[in-house]
């Protein structure tokens, strides 16, 4: 919502409906005039695909910006690639252009990856309907706007049971630190303290257990998103055969909204109303919580130019940091 910081996400990026009307979304039965949105295939507890039922935060907001618009709602999840070459950025503008899906949610709002897109043309990502990938057209992209922000992003630290806890890297000295690979939090562990943590550090591919290796000690500890740690939590329940020991959440300072193209500003409207709604109200803190998502407060300004480093790498707390859930 792990690529440079958003499979670990991202990273970093999902909707809910319930029984029929969920089967038929899914399928894409529904009438030309629904609003479609593009959500992460994969990506608890903000969009996940389990037993052909699409779930998850993005998908309670999804369904109030339907109901804003009075249209039926078209959920259409995607997978974003793994490989290096791939952007999340030009593959959403790529569904949308192509006119896949009107919007897209848990886009993070940086603002090198809104606006006026820096490659002509792209591929979209696996989706239903797509053809292989060596198959399928080259999209010309267009112009990327967001809308605010409904969630901000955090990372905490997770550990076993039975250590010293820690609320920062300086506290995970002497441990063994997993560093996963192609990550933000592993590059984070790799650049602690100018390498202070390396002798201890573990690398990890992207593919590996983060969860498998705490259990069985090949690792004391990790650098984690807060979405992560609800996924987990929401997979095992209260009585996980693993107590894992958690810092509190600290904020990287970069939002997540949805996103549509230029010309669809009516969209995006709807869109700030139920959020503005939602959050004045308490609603978006309640689907947060029926989600199983610790949610976390947009931070300002509502697009930033680069991520919030210097919290975790001068182990100080950041301004505003979020609490840990209870």
């Amino acid at each position: 919502m792990d690529r440079p910081l958003l499979k670990g996400w991202a990273l970093v990026i999902g909707l809910c409906l319930s029984g029929a009307a969920a089967a038929q979304s899914a399928a894409g039965a529904v009438p030309a005039t629904a609003l479609t949105v593009c959500v992460s295939e994969d990506n608890p507890p903000l969009s996940t695909v389990r037993r052909g039922q699409i779930d998850g935060f993005d998908v309670r907001l999804a369904r109030a910006v339907a109901a804003e618009l009075g249209r039926e709602l078209k959920l259409v999840p995607f997978e974003p690639e793994i490989e290096k070459e791939s952007l999340l950025t030009h593959e959403v503008n790529a569904l949308l252009s192509a006119g896949v899906c009107d919007l897209a949610s848990g886009f993070p709002l940086l603002r090198s990856d809104l606006g006026a897109p820096t490659r002509e043309r792209f591929k979209t990502a696996d989706h239903p309907g797509a053809k292989r990938k060596r198959d399928r057209p080259y999209i010309t992209l267009g112009t990327l706007v967001p809308s605010q922000p409904y969630l901000g992003s955090a990372l905490q630290v997770v550990q076993r049971p039975g250590l010293p806890p820690a609320q920062d890297l300086g506290g995970l000295r002497g441990q063994k630190v997993a560093a996963v690979a192609g990550t933000l939090e592993g590059t984070l562990v790799a650049m602690y303290g100018g390498g202070s943590l390396a002798d201890r550090m573990v690398s990890l591919g992207q593919r590996e257990d983060l969860w498998t290796a705490l259990e069985q000690g090949r690792i004391d500890a990790a650098l984690v998103p807060s979405t992560t740690v609800d996924a987990w939590r929401r997979q095992h329940g209260p009585t996980p055969s693993l107590a894992l020991q958690t810092g509190a959440p600290r904020s990287l300072g970069i939002n997540f909204g949805f996103v549509a193209l230029a010309p669809r500003q009516d969209l995006l409207d709807a869109v700030n109303r139920v959020i503005q709604r939602s959050r004045a109200s308490g609603d978006l803190s309640r689907w947060a919580a029926e989600s199983g998502l610790s949610w976390q407060a947009p931070t300002e300004p509502a697009v930033v130019d680069s991520l919030k480093l210097d919290a975790w790498l001068a182990d100080r707390p950041a301004s505003g940091a979020a609490q840990s859930p209870s």
